[in-house]
Parts: C-alpha cells; sequence; structure tokens
C-alpha cells in the first residue's frame, strides 16, 4: 500500500503557484487539460511537494498570461520571481519573455472606480489560513466580492452559510486575488484564538511592526489604535469562523461576553471613514452588523447557497465518482450542494460501490438532513483507530503529527495501524494535511462536529456511570501547548461540566457523583483507568474551584495539571502519577538559563534555590538550597557540564550538572550581578558591586581569581564575545565597555559607549560578534558597531525598564524583558517588532533561547517559567511556582494584629493571639515591598515598587487611595515609614532621593536630593525630626527634616544597606549589610556620625534589625534564616536562633515590648517572646499541598518529591 510522503515542503512556493492559478479562474483539472498533464501534478505544486519542469513552467505562465492573471504592468518581475521560487536547473530565457509579453496587449484600466494595486509588495500575514487548491465554481460570487471590496470599497463584508459550503474557500480565493491591492494582509481564524484582547494585540502589531513606546494599557485605546491604522494603512483583514465567538443559546449573532468588544470594532469599522476592508466568514450573521447594512451602503453580507449542478459535476468528477447527469443531479439535490459532504459522501461511493452513483442510490444509504447526519454516518463506518484518531485530533486542536498521535493513546498501536487510519481518514476528506511537514488536523465543521460529539459521549457516560466511557480519551491534557490547553477547558471541560449541571439539581449532588466515580475507578486496576480519574479531576476542580479534601487515592493520574490548584488534606495515597504537573516549590525566579545543547534547563529564585529540568522541562533533574539569598546569576559552561551562580550575597558557586554537587566557591566583595564563561570554557567573568565594583576573572578549573577589572561604579552586566577576545561591561549609570582579555595580560580598556540614560542591566553579543546589544532601564535596546564602538540602532518599544537581551542563536531574533511583564522580538531580517509575548503577571526578570532557535524561556517575578514558541508566537509550557515569601510585617498600635505584605501580591491581616490569618487585601499587582501601620491604627500603608504606596482606610469600606509623583513615573517606590506623629509618610525612591509625603492631602511635602543612591530603607528617628535612609552605595544618610539639610552621611559598609533601625529612645541607629567574609551589624552615634559598635558572627547578610524596648539588646536577623540577639554593652551574642528556612526580611518589636515577629523568604511568621527568645506562635497561609497525604505515591521522582514536601504533602511515619 502506497504510504504519504512526509519530506519537507515548499509552501511558500506552492502559495505562489495556488495564486496564480485561482487568478487565472482556473480548476486543477481545468488547467491540467490546458497544459497536458496530470491534476495530481498540479496538486503536488500548489502544496510544495514538486517543482515543475522548465518547459511545464513556460507553458503555466504562458496561460497565466493570457488569463490576465499577473497584476497588470508588473508581469516580468512577477513572472521571474515566480521563476526563481519554482528553483529551476536553468535559467529563465529572457528572449523567450519578451516574445511572450510581446504576444499580449496590456490590460485595459478599469472604468469603474476601484483599489488599485499597491506599488509596493503588501505585507502579507496568512496566519493559519490553509491552502484552497481546488475552487469549484462561486465565480459570479467571487466576481460580486471583489466589485464590493476593490471597486465600492466596502467597509465590512460578512460571507454567511452553513457549515462546510465554502466560506473559507471562497474568501481564501478573494484575499489571494485581491492581496496586491492592500498594504497589508491578515488572516485569523477565530476558532482557537483564547482571547478577544490577543486577537487585537495580534493585529495592532502585524500593523506596527516598530511598536509605539507606549503602546496604549486600556482596552478602548488600542481598539481605537487599530480603526487609526486601519485608516492610514491600506488593510485587509480576514476573520474567519466568526461563529466560533458567538452566543450559543442566546439569540442569534450575538457575540459571547468575552468577545462583546469586537463587536464595538466593527460598529467602528462598518460607520467611520477608512481605507480598510473586514471580511468575516460566518454561519450567522452578526446582530452588531445588521443596523449598517443595505444595499447602498459601505456593508454587505453574501449568503452562500448550494454549489450550481455544473460545479457539483467537476467535484464527483474530479473524485472519479461516474453516473448519469441524473444520478449526479439527485445526489446534489440530496447533500443540497454541500461541497464538504459531497467531497465525504463521494469517497464512500469510490470505496464501497467502485465509483458508481446508481449502486449507492440503489442500496438506500443517502443520509437527509446535512453535513452532520452525513457524519454521525460515516463516523459509524470508521474503524475503531479511524474514530480515535478524530477524537484525538478534536481533543489536541491544532496540526498533530503521528507521533503525537501515538504518545495519546491509550493503548500502545503500532505505527502502521495509526498511518493507515490518518491515509483512510485523508482518503475519506475528514482530515486534512497542516502546515508543518507530517501534520494534520480537522476541517471546522469535522472539528466542531468531533468536539460535539465528544461532549455528548463523555457527558452521557458520567450521567450513567460507565466507567469505561471515561478512561479513552483526555479532555483536557496537561503536556499540550498552555493556550491549547485553555481552549481544551473552554470548548470541552466547560460544556461537559455545564451539560451536567443541567442534569443534577445541586452543584453538592454533582460533586458527590463524581466523587463517586472516583472511588469506584480507584477499585479497578490501574491498567483500566486510562484518563478516566484525570477527566473526573478536571471536572471536579472545575466545579469546585479546588482540591482540597479530597481521596485521590490508588487512582492513575494521567496527564494530569495540578499546578495552581490548592489540595490541602487530600490524600494522593497509592495513586500513580504519570505524566502530571504540580506546582513547583520556587519563589519568584530570578534567573534562567540552557545548556548548549538543550538538554538542561536551570532555573534560580529570589530564595537561593537552584532547579535543573530534563526533557524540555518535563523531567526535574536536580532542586537544591544553593544559596540563602536572591540569586541573580546563572550560566552553563559551554560543554553544559557546570552550571555557575551568584547570590546578593556575594558568593560564587560552580555545580556539577549531572551530580548537583559544589565543585568550588568562591566569594565577591559585593552583589554577583551576572556570570559569563568564555567561549572555551577556561573563565569564567563575574560583575558585581560593593566597595570595588569590578569584574572578577576566575580560573574555571580551580576557582583561582586570575584578574580584576575595576570600574568607576557598580557593574551589572557581563558578557563575552563569541571569539573570547573581547568582554563588555555595562554598568549602574549606563556605560558600556568592551575589554580585550589576554591571559597573559591585564585587561585592556578598548573602548566605552555612552547613549544610555540609565542602568545598562543587559549585554548580548550577537552569534556572529559583530554587534553587541545593550538593555538598559531607560527602556531601549541599543545596537552597537563592536569594530568602532558607534551606535548602529536603538530599539524602543518597552513601556518600562529594560533587564535583559538575547540573540537567538541563529541571530534573526533579539529578545528582551521588561519591568513592563512583556517579552518582545526584534527580527534583524525584517527589521520590525514581531507580535509582544504576554502572558507573565510581573517583571520579566530573565529569558534564554534554545538552542535549535524553536523556543524561548523566560522566568519572572510572578514565579513562573514560561516556555514561547518561535514560530506561533505563543506561551506552549508554563512551570508555576508558588510565590508566598515575606518582605515586611508590621503590629497593629494595639498589637492584636499583624499586617504582612511579600510576592504573593496580597496583604495579609494575622490574629495576632490565635495566629488566625484574618483575611486579604488583594488589590496589589505587583510584588509588596513594605507594609506600615499608621499610629492611630486607621492607615495601612503598603508599597510595591513600581506602582506607588497605596494607603488603606481600615475604619471605612472606602477603600485605598495611592501616593505617587505623577511626574516621575519612573522613580519607584521601596522602603516607607510613618512619622510618629502619623501626619507624614515617608518612602526611599530608586531616583536619588527620599521623599515624605503628607498623608491627608497626598502631596509631596519634602524631598531630599542631596545624595546620589538608591534608597529602599527610611525610618523616621522616634522625635520625628530627622530622617534616616540606607543607600545602595553602603552608605546611612541622616537629614534634618525642618532645615531640609543633609546631616550626616555614615560610611564603613561595604555593599548597599539592607538593614536599618533606631533604637527606641533615639540615640543609636543601627544598620545592616554584607561585609567582604560575614554579615554586617553597626552601631552608630547619630550626633556625631561616629560607629560605636560591631557586631560580627553573622553568616551572610544582615537583613534585618529589631531593638528591645530597653534600646540594650539589638536583635537581627540574616540571609541563612537565624536570628541573633546581641548586646549593646558587652558587645556579645545573648542568643542565636534557628529561626527560618530562608532570609529573614523583616524584624518588628510589639507595641508593648513583649513580642518580636520575624517574617521570611520561607512565607512563615513567627512571634518570639523578646526578652527569651523563646517561640510563642507560628503564622502561615496553608501551602498548596499542606497535609497532602501522598504515603506511597509512585511515578514521582525523589526531587519532585521532596517539592511536594516543601509545600506541605506528608507521608506516614511508618514509611
Amino acid at each position: 500500500m502506497k504510504r504519504p510522503s512526509y519530506r519537507e515542503r515548499d509552501h511558500d512556493f506552492g502559495q505562489a503557484m495556488l495564486t496564480v492559478r485561482t487568478a487565472m479562474g482556473l480548476t486543477q483539472a481545468e488547467l491540467s487539460a490546458r497544459l497536458g498533464i496530470s491534476r495530481y501534478a498540479i496538486g503536488g505544486w500548489e502544496l510544495g511537494d514538486k517543482y515543475p519542469k522548465a518547459h511545464h513552467l513556460k507553458q503555466f505562465i504562458a496561460v497565466a498570461l493570457e488569463q490576465q492573471a499577473f497584476p497588470a504592468g508588473h508581469e516580468a518581475a512577477e513572472i521571474r520571481s515566480l521563476w526563481e521560487q519554482a528553483r529551476q536547473k536553468v535559467m529563465l530565457d529572457e528572449h523567450w519573455l519578451a516574445s511572450l509579453l510581446s504576444d499580449f496587449a496590456p490590460l485595459p484600466e478599469p472604468t469603474a472606480p476601484t483599489l488599485r494595486p499597491s506599488s509596493t509588495p503588501p505585507r502579507l500575514d496568512w496566519g493559519d489560513a490553509l491552502s484552497a487548491p481546488n475552487f469549484y465554481g462561486r465565480e459570479d460570487e467571487l466576481k460580486l466580492l471583489t466589485t464590493w471590496v476593490a471597486q465600492e470599497h466596502c467597509r465590512v463584508v460578512s460571507v454567511v452559510g452553513f457549515g462546510g459550503i465554502g466560506k473559507s474557500t471562497l474568501v481564501v480565493q478573494l484575499m489571494h486575488q485581491l492581496a496586491g491591492h492592500f498594504q497589508v494582509v491578515i488572516w485569523r481564524s477565530l476558532r482557537d484564538i483564547p482571547t478577544y484582547e490577543l486577537l487585537l494585540d495580534d493585529c495592532l502589531h502585524t500593523l506596527m511592526p516598530q511598536p509605539a513606546e507606549d503602546l496604549p494599557a486600556s482596552l478602548e485605546e488600542r481598539q481605537n489604535l487599530l480603526m487609526q491604522m486601519m485608516r492610514t494603512t491600506r488593510t485587509l483583514l480576514v476573520l474567519d469562523n466568526v461563529e466560533s465567538v458567538l452566543e450559543k443559546e442566546a439569540s442569534a449573532g450575538r457575540l459571547r461576553a468575552d468577545y462583546e468588544n469586537l463587536g464595538r470594532v466593527l460598529h467602528l469599522a462598518a460607520g467611520t471613514e477608512h481605507q480598510s476592508c473586514v471580511l468575516l466568514t460566518s454561519r450567522e450573521k452578526l446582530s452588531d452588523l445588521v443596523p449598517h447594512e443595505g444595499n447602498q451602503t459601505p456593508v454587505r453580507t453574501l449568503r452562500l447557497s448550494q454549489l450550481d449542478h455544473t460545479a457539483c459535476n467537476r467535484l464527483l468528477a474530479e473524485k472519479e465518482v461516474r453516473g448519469s447527469d441524473a444520478d449526479k443531479a439527485k445526489l446534489t439535490e440530496v447533500y443540497e450542494g454541500n461541497p464538504l459532504a459531497l467531497k465525504i459522501v463521494a469517497q464512500t461511493i469510490v470505496e464501497l460501490f467502485d465509483g458508481e452513483i446508481t449502486l449507492f442510490l440503489e442500496q438506500g444509504e443517502v443520509i437527509f438532513g446535512g453535513v452532520r447526519q452525513l457524519l454521525n454516518d460515516q463516523f459509524a463506518r470508521l474503524s475503531p483507530m479511524e474514530q480515535d484518531v478524530l477524537i484525538w485530533l478534536a481533543v489536541l486542536r491544532e496540526p498533530s503529527t503521528l507521533m503525537d498521535l501515538r504518545s495519546v493513546l491509550i493503548s500502545p498501536s503500532a505505527t502502521t495501524a495509526v498511518l493507515e487510519a490518518i491515509d483512510s481518514l485523508n482518503r475519506r476528506s475528514l482530515i486534512e494535511q497542516g502546515h508543518t511537514r507530517g501534520s494534520f488536523t480537522l476541517q471546522s465543521v469535522v472539528l466542531e462536529y468531533m468536539t460535539s460529539r465528544l461532549i455528548a459521549d463523555i457527558s452521557s457516560a458520567i450521567e450513567q456511570s460507565r466507567l469505561d466511557g471515561l478512561v479513552k480519551y483526555g479532555l483536557v491534557l496537561a503536556h499540550t501547548r498552555e493556550y491549547v490547553r485553555q481552549i481544551e477547558t473552554r470548548l470541552i471541560a466547560i460544556p461537559i461540566l455545564e451539560q451536567l449541571k443541567s442534569v443534577y439539581a445541586s452543584q453538592a449532588r454533582l460533586e458527590d457523583h463524581l466523587l463517586a466515580l472516583l472511588k469506584a475507578m480507584s477499585a479497578q486496576a490501574e491498567e483500566a483507568q486510562g484518563y478516566g480519574p484525570a477527566n473526573v479531576i478536571v471536572l471536579l476542580r472545575l466545579l469546585r474551584g479546588n482540591l482540597r479534601g479530597i481521596d485521590l487515592s490508588n487512582l492513575v493520574l494521567r496527564d494530569l495539571n495540578l499546578q495552581d490548584v490548592d489540595m490541602q488534606d487530600s490524600h494522593l495515597i497509592n495513586a500513580r502519577i504519570e505524566n502530571s504537573l504540580f506546582t513547583e516549590a520556587f519563589a519568584a525566579l530570578t534567573a534562567v538559563a540552557v545548556s548548549s545543547t538543550g538538554d538542561y534547563w536551570a532555573a534560580s529564585s529570589r530564595r537561593g534555590e537552584i532547579r535543573i529540568w530534563e526533557a524540555g522541562g518535563h523531567v526535574l533533574h536536580h532542586s537544591w538550597q544553593a544559596h540563602m539569598s536572591t540569586v541573580w546569576a546563572l550560566t552553563f559552561s559551554p560543554d553544559g557540564s557546570v552550571l555557575a551562580s551568584g547570590c546578593n550575597d556575594g558568593s560564587l558557586k560552580l555545580w556539577d550538572v549531572h551530580t548537583g554537587k559544589l565543585r568550588w566557591m568562591s566569594r565577591h566583595a559585593g552583589d554577583v550581578n551576572r556570570l559569563s564563561f568564555s567561549p572555551n570554557g577556561r573563565v569564567l567573568a563575574g560583575a558585581g558591586d560593593g566597595d570595588d565594583c569590578c569584574v572578577y576573572l576566575w580560573h574555571v578549573a580551580n576557582g583561582h581569581l586570575l584578574q580584576i577589572i575595576p570600574h568607576p561604579t557598580s557593574v551589572a552586566a557581563v558578557v563575552w564575545s563569541p571569539d573570547g577576545h573581547l568582554l563588555a561591561s555595562g554598568d549602574v549609570e549606563g556605560y558600556v565597555r568592551l575589554w580585550t582579555i589576554d591571559s597573559n595580560k591585564p585587561a585592556y580598556h578598548l573602548q566605552m559607549m555612552t547613549q544610555h540614560a540609565d542602568c545598562a542591566d543587559g549585554l548580548a553579543f550577537a552569534p556572529d560578534g559583530r554587534l553587541l546589544a545593550s538593555a538598559s532601564w531607560d527602556g531601549t535596546v541599543k545596537l552597537w558597531d563592536v569594530t568602532n564602538g558607534q551606535l548602529s540602532r536603538t530599539l524602543t518599544g518597552h513601556a518600562n525598564r529594560v533587564g535583559r537581551v538575547t540573540w537567538s542563536p541563529d541571530g534573526r531574533l533579539i529578545a528582551s524583558s521588561s519591568v513592563d511583564e512583556t517579552i518582545l522580538l526584534w527580527d534583524v531580517e525584517a527589521g520590525s517588532y514581531r507580535p509582544a509575548l504576554r502572558g507573565h503577571s510581573s517583571h520579566v526578570y530573565d529569558i534564554a533561547f534554545t538552542p535549535d532557535n524553536r523556543n524561548l524561556l523566560s522566568s519572572s517575578r510572578d514565579g513562573s517559567l514560561r516556555v514561547w514558541d518561535m514560530t506561533s508566537e505563543q506561551c506552549i509550557h508554563v512551570i508555576h511556582g508558588y510565590a508566598a515569601s515575606i518582605n515586611d510585617v508590621d503590629w497593629s498600635p494595639d498589637g492584636s494584629r499583624l499586617v504582612s505584605g511579600g510576592t504573593d501580591l496580597v496583604l495579609n491581616l494575622w490574629d495576632a493571639h490565635t495566629a488566625a490569618h484574618l483575611h486579604g487585601l488583594q488589590e496589589h499587582t505587583g510584588v509588596v515591598c513594605a507594609v506600615g501601620w499608621s499610629p492611630d491604627g486607621r492607615w495601612l500603608a503598603s508599597s510595591d515598587a513600581e506602582y506607588g504606596i497605596r494607603l488603606w482606610d481600615l475604619t471605612s469600606d472606602a477603600g485605598f487611595r495611592f501616593l505617587r509623583q505623577p511626574d516621575n513615573s519612573g522613580n519607584y517606590l521601596y522602603g516607607i515609614a510613618w512619622s510618629p506623629d502619623g501626619q507624614r509618610l515617608a518612602s526611599g525612591t530608586h531616583r536619588h532621593g527620599v521623599t515624605i509625603w503628607d498623608v491627608r492631602s497626598g502631596e509631596e511635602i519634602w524631598i531630599g536630593q542631596h545624595a546620589a543612591a538608591w534608597f529602599p530603607l527610611v525610618a523616621f528617628s522616634p522625635d520625628g525630626k530627622r530622617l534616616a535612609a540606607g543607600g545602595d552605595d553602603g552608605s546611612v544618610y541622616l537629614w534634618n527634616i525642618a532645615q531640609n539639610r543633609l546631616e550626616q552621611q555614615f560610611q564603613g559598609h561595604h555593599s548597599r544597606i539592607t538593614s536599618l533601625a533606631w533604637s527606641p529612645d533615639g540615640t543609636y541607629l543601627a544598620s545592616g549589610a554584607k561585609g567582604t567574609e560575614e554579615g554586617e551589624l553597626f552601631v552608630w552615634d547619630p550626633q556625631n556620625g561616629q560607629r560605636v559598635h560591631y557586631f560580627a558572627g553573622h553568616d551572610g547578610v544582615v537583613t534585618a534589625i529589631a531593638w528591645d524596648a530597653n534600646s540594650r539588646y539589638l536583635i537581627s536577623g540574616c540571609g541563612h534564616g537565624q536570628l541573633h540577639w546581641c548586646d549593646r554593652h558587652s558587645g556579645e551574642q545573648r542568643w542565636v536562633r534557628t529561626a527560618h528556612a530562608g532570609a529573614i526580611r523583616a524584624l518588628r518589636r510589639s507595641p508593648d515590648g513583649t513580642r518580636l515577629a520575624s517574617g521570611a523568604d520561607d512565607g512563615v511568621i513567627i512571634i518570639w517572646e523578646l526578652d527569651t527568645g523563646a517561640q510563642l506562635q507560628t503564622l502561615r497561609r496553608d501551602r498548596p499541598y499542606e497535609r497532602l497525604n501522598i504515603t506511597g505515591i509512585r511515578g514521582l521522582t525523589e526531587a519532585k518529591k521532596a517539592t511536594l514536601h516543601a509545600l506541605g504533602a506528608i507521608e506516614d511515619a511508618h514509611t
């Protein structure tokens, strides 16, 4: 039996041949007769499977000229281009071409007003428009649509008709025919676009390859921008399958609630002047357009009826179906001239009745009632394997390969069996080939039918408790692409749930029934459970919103996504896990790296964890606590055997990738901001800050320090050139420097680039080494010519500071990530931006391409690692972490409550006596940096850096109000402090200053700008007359507020100030930082600026400080989670307590002076008795898997089990 070919196709050539043939107005059969070759040869050209021979191509061109298929005046250029695309072995004969062109007179100018072909080639974005090699009839409809669009300049045109009637095919023909009349042509099918916002942004980025620096944030403004672009740029926007976003049960033609704004755009497109056209296909007429329609208005609708008998006869002839004219007419009438129905039934006639219509009609096999009934009959005729393939293609939603199908089948199947099923379905016109090599998908009508059938079958199986009806197919798969999983949920799982809700009287009864199904499945043999448990769990999660308190013991969980699911108090005893996903135990992800082979991915977190994955992020290879504080630097060695990590506590470590063991470690004097291996893997460069502000060069084999390259200020980025001869560094002032590196000589400063206005936080050489890209907090990416240091190009587009930049390995793309939560992709060859990658809900910290250029990884402060497909520019995989670190805590003035804020974006209020969680304030959109209760207890202040300070009124339901700097939006606000009288609020800022706000008016009343430092910490003196601030330059600044004067600058720390606290009597000021060998804890006399105490013995960074009520004891927390009670009189440590499994971020004394609250990266608040150091209470919100019993669980690696334990899972003691 002949097998289909899976070799690489030339889609561009096939599309070009199809476009020319459709412009001729000839079918494949008619053209084959003209050329004297088979129709299948022409089909092969149009699929891109093969190229024509030179003499056949000449014949084709001659016919095209005769049929006036080339744009008038551009014939020669089009023919030359086609010849080049056809990859002929001989050059085009110019004498032959000239002679041929002379035989045809130029086309006359049209007499009616018409759109002229554009003088420049249009920008074509065909999207997922499939080729339509055969076009039957519809010539009159095509001419009418051409008149409406090209001559009468209709603004909105709808093509409506039954499924399978040929709407998409007709519009594809029209799109190709009229493409030259527009500047931009966009095709989008609404069948599987998850959200309207995604559609809108996608269209905007196609229309605006170079996005505006400030793309409107609001949906309304972006819609207005789209209309503006359609006025200034002649655009043909084709929206196919609009019925996919219409209400199912509502009045005809009404858009779903999540697509209502599309109706507004269509209303504007229909009712306002512009030079573009929106072309729609739908099974129903849109109600939003009805008021605008009319024979004399620019809004028209064409309703497609059945194909005429002549076109139907051509279709049947091409399918090699035979019969009398009367038989053909009867067959056409029975199936209402629907081309899809005729194609399907024609294959049945060929296979079962030797192509004879008469025999088919005599057997009484005709199925009346349209395509759905026909598909019912066809489905019943299919083999079990063919049925499985159809249903799985409906679940997978997008073109899938043979291997994709084999991987999801519940029973192992031979490749030949699956391939034969695919071949049979293809011949029956039930599936069609996708864009990618060897992939297949369902035609829209068949997809809708199979989806409806699956929904009905699963719903019936659940109602009747037929367990065997639930096991063969998964509803929502964990390992499909992220956007596909969202579609599976919306179009399959939710409709099943809605159907079940209509059957059961209450949610409780439905839930009981689903739980009973799980219990019955748990008694089955594991090999019999299939996808059944996973399907029921998906429905339970949608029904309940969580999976708390559910017994899932003895179940097989196959391809189930349990990320971001609360499973407290549930049971997975003796469960078997197969290809399922759980939440990871990391917090905000600060760095990401990919090995040179792509075998390993690594990510680091704010809490110092490192994780390494295999198998494209699906298998956790290693997970460990590498550092005790934030890891900003992470990179693989060129051979992929070593992973280097650098922390903001100054530690630098090299790890063996295969074993996870430490090879060696060293230390910077300041933070380790970035690391880069030389191309030969022998030298490691590290960038840092602190007193020395240097780039360090380390010997990889033994950890010896080879060289120190001093800089005038903190170094934020460092990278080697591909040939290893140059080293680039970027600093916090925005300067980019190039150094030549010779192993036997000191580094030589070659040149400096100075055009950034803020920190140069990311650097990347192009793969060929000729250009250097730099990312800056000024919101730009700049490209520098390495040979002369000149600025080659500035890339704008981000709405906020840019932190990272990287080149794809093939040099075609530049990716940049930003605080604005987006990733931008610059297409180097096209000189324009691609659509932005959106999906993260907070800062995108780091990005990395895979070596095959196919995927981009991104890590974010939102606690997720996302994988982006570079072809579809969609997120295909998400690894979710659990971000619950605590950044700050504070007591209510009466000591009865505590407030905490951190990476979960929530202000959590606690009962300080019972440790109960009271409630959470959830309006923050960024990580909460600081919290503070006003002295009178009315106000609660919280900051989340770039979004300003929120003031919450706790005495009313008024919510909160903002304190922000409207004229300085980039001046991020960090630490906050209340004045003792509660009338003022101080905040530290990023842009060199501190500010004080009047709480009642919300106005800035004082700004201290006498220092060039970033101030993450501020503290009022107990008398309210002075304000202290800790800077990133290692100094403590002290202002006299009344005199607006900088009184003191305390110097001595070796790195930025990480903690700051006044003694209660105001006679001392304590500050903490990271030293060269250990944490630094200093006590200062604020009167004379002298350091009066230095407390040693802190491991790492001193991250938090608090005094006792008598100003004698100073309690400090460090990056390793320890608490130290230090006696100011003796200078000795009284107690050391191991308090937290992570850096302690906040220490606050209770108002009565008897208790101390500590908050840390581990998400825990501990209340201590201050005088004795005894632990009194532990406050913690339940983690996702708190008390989840995983005794006897199978199918998980030890690393994954450790992750579940870290998120609260338990095992019985006897295990």
